[in-house]
């Protein structure tokens, strides 16, 4: 086991946004977290990566608890948060966002280029031009290869596909699906049909509760089952 979420409660001021909620992850799992708009998804990502505080339960990473450690330091620790909404150093180029991803972990330029460009060999092109100038699926792309800088052992990606083209959105599910099994990842996504093809597990999230867990395989390939829940 990975990571160990148990019973958190996680609050902003006096509304209560999590309700007990626990999941895991075992070591290279690609688990899927699925729900409407408010179900509290990010809310559970950004608590895990250290940017929320859950005021009740245990997160476990590695049999250590991590519920009270600052983000930066869950980041060295292995675990990488790629927000929702495609942030990038935009006055920086591509170059210099991987070179700031490789600092605090020790790794080298160009072993962390590499690994961007193994996952998407066409940023090559754009490696010394501003990231602000990236599309949107480019700045994705990117965000997915700075986090894969320092060979994490888990990354929490929030709604990677959303407001993408259907092209961009082939790019990225090929490289979730060649980065699966590498590294463990949590994925908040809408699109079914992704989710359906790369979740071993998949977690079913209403107003702040994990209300199913799907891991029969006839199950996460059922698109209408899935959507059914919801």
């Amino acid at each position: 086991m990975l990571l160990t979420v148990a019973g958190i409660d996680v609050h902003y001021g006096s509304a209560q946004v999590l309700h007990g909620v626990s999941i895991n992850i075992m070591e290279g799992e690609l688990v899927c977290i699925v729900g409407r708009n408010g179900a509290g998804k990010t809310t559970l990502l950004k608590t895990i990566a250290g940017f929320q505080r859950p005021s009740k339960g245990t997160i476990e990473f590695d049999g250590t608890p991590i519920q009270t450690i600052k983000p930066e330091k869950i980041a060295v620790m292995g675990i990488k948060y790629v927000f929702q909404d495609k942030r990038v150093f935009g006055d920086l180029t591509v170059r210099e966002n991987i070179q700031l991803a490789a600092y605090p972990v020790g790794a080298r330029l160009e072993d962390s280029i590499a690994k961007l460009l193994s996952i998407h060999e066409k940023m090559k092109i754009y490696l010394d031009s501003k990231a602000k100038g990236l599309s949107g699926g480019e700045r994705q792309i990117l965000l997915i290869g700075r986090a894969l800088v320092g060979s994490p052992r888990l990354l929490l990606i929030d709604e990677p596909t959303e407001g993408l083209a259907a092209k961009v959105i082939g790019d990225i599910s090929r490289i979730l699906t060649t980065t699966k099994g590498n590294v463990s990842m949590i994925v908040v996504e809408q699109n079914l049909a992704i989710v359906s093809r790369l979740a071993d597990r998949i977690y079913i999230m209403k107003e702040g509760n994990v209300i199913r867990e799907i891991t029969y395989p006839e199950q996460i390939r059922d698109q209408e089952y899935i959507q059914s829940l919801l």
